[in-house]
């Protein structure tokens, strides 16, 4: 009696369960296996980044025409990632490089043809030092220290050594020479951040402006100094520190009162310190300048 009470329930339990399959089949339905994706067609990106981004990234490349993706990425992140919180990666500078080629190339003719805002004479002076190395091999250090409002070349020479005081020397000579600026506008190179420096600046009565890390733009009257000296000292050889120290004193007569500058209206920036028009006042003599066997040549009007 007992075995066919169990058999008895066994068999409307299994009766029950296939009714039950029966009613509710999606409830009950035994799974095997994975479950099959549900596709979606839907693409998902990030938020897109501010116009001024693009914008900037643009103004970058502009500037730094020789710089690769990575380099604009990295100088963008620099400035930017912690005071407005936004980084950019290379994959991102290149994608707006590439579709806005034409856009950059108007943007740097743009920057290269815009003409400099007015300043105080004696009011900002740049400084940097770039090198030249001789036919043994050897860098000589060249500090350069221009006016910005004339472009006047206050000096250039060759550094016997690299240090803060040796610096100063000949920043204390333009200044006995040329009087005392507001400000002095330089990078960030360990030699122009070091305490002996800052305090002198301080103590003459001098701001000292530092620019950006890896924007050297920001300096650019010195950086265009260095370009135009740069292009020439290419082609010339230099032998030994003393030949230097001679080229350089050519150089600067060269830059100062022969080639006019564009941006000064067709002056030189000798005549614009000495706020002094050729064209309407006329000169009394000229002479032809040479030197660097060609190199350097133009007219030098006496005024």
């Amino acid at each position: 009696m007992f075995l066919f009470l169990n058999w008895f329930c066994i068999v409307c339990t299994c009766w029950l369960q296939v009714f039950l399959v029966f009613l509710f089949p999606a409830k009950f339905h035994k799974r095997c296996g994975r479950r099959k994706p549900i596709e979606d067609n839907k693409f998902y990106h990030r938020q897109p980044k501010p116009v001024w981004v693009r914008q900037e990234v643009m103004r970058l490349k502009a500037l730094m025409p020789e710089a690769g993706c990575r380099t604009i990425a990295n100088t963008f992140n620099r400035k930017f990632a912690e005071s407005k919180q936004m980084t950019v990666s290379k994959t991102f500078v290149n994608d707006v490089i590439r579709n806005n080629k034409y856009e950059i190339q108007v943007l740097r003719k743009e920057i290269k043809n815009k003409k400099p805002k007015d300043v105080p004479k004696n009011l900002v002076w740049g400084m940097d030092i770039t090198g030249k190395g001789d036919s043994l091999g050897n860098i000589h250090n060249i500090l350069g220290i221009v006016e910005h409002d004339s472009r006047l070349s206050l000096g250039l020479t060759s550094l016997k050594d690299k240090a803060s005081i040796t610096i100063l020397r000949y920043l204390l000579d333009a200044v006995e020479s040329y009087g005392t600026p507001k400000f002095v506008r330089t990078d960030n190179e360990p030699v122009f951040t070091s305490w002996l420096f800052r305090f002198s600046l301080w103590f003459i009565g001098i701001r000292h402006q530092l620019i950006d890390k890896s924007c050297p733009w920001q300096n650019g009257k010195i950086e265009r100094l260095f370009g135009t000296l740069k292009e020439k000292i290419d082609q010339w050889q230099v032998t030994n520190q003393e030949q230097l120290n001679e080229a350089l004193v050519q150089f600067r007569f060269w830059y100062n009162h022969v080639r006019p500058h564009q941006n000064l209206e067709g002056r030189t920036p000798g005549e614009a310190w000495r706020r002094i028009d050729v064209f309407t006042k006329g000169h009394k003599q000229e002479y032809w300048f040479e030197a660097w066997d060609g190199l350097l040549a133009g007219f030098y009007l006496k005024l």
